[in-house]
């Protein structure tokens, strides 16, 4: 079976003159106007390119863990080197920004990915950005951020009153 099987406006060429004699019918007309709209959301995504490359957010995956002590962020950046990777820390903001290089030198077909990246974690006041570390093994880019001390924190309690 073809794929062109599987999609109905390509089963024969008498749609238009089907189509003609439903356009009454409001369910109908409903899930066209539904199927257009799920058509037009996905046409922005290639294809082979996984869900939060470049300007959206998703990639790299990662994994955010946190103790009383520190926050870490694990990041998987698998075919890549820490040369390719720039980490920064800015208002409490941890981003991570990079380019895989593309490996394959006229490939006929290919799913990998190559091009720029970047991925903010807003991670809020409590990160000391003097005792920030970084690390990159096997592929995986983990990031340690300590908090500050309980007395550094800049918390204000304001209470309210009944009024």
């Amino acid at each position: 079976m073809a794929l062109t099987d599987l999609v109905p406006w390509n089963r024969n060429r008498s749609v238009t003159t089907r189509r003609v004699a439903d356009e009454g019918d409001p369910f109908l007309a409903l899930h066209r106007e539904m199927n257009r709209i799920f058509d037009d959301f996905s046409r922005g995504f290639g294809v082979g390119i996984p869900t939060g490359f470049g300007t959206h957010s998703g990639w790299p995956q990662i994994e955010v863990s946190e103790t009383d002590r520190e926050v870490k962020v694990a990041a998987e950046l698998p075919g890549m080197d820490q040369k390719d990777v720039e980490v920064t820390l800015a208002e409490g903001a941890l981003t991570l920004k990079g380019e895989k290089k593309s490996e394959s030198q006229g490939a006929l077909y290919s799913e990998r990915w190559h091009g720029q990246f970047q991925r903010s974690l807003q991670l809020g006041p409590d990160i000391d950005p003097e005792k920030v570390t970084a690390s990159f093994k096997n592929g995986i880019l983990t990031v340690t951020l300590a908090k500050r001390a309980e007395a550094e924190r800049q918390v204000k309690r304001i209470s309210v009153s009944s009024g």
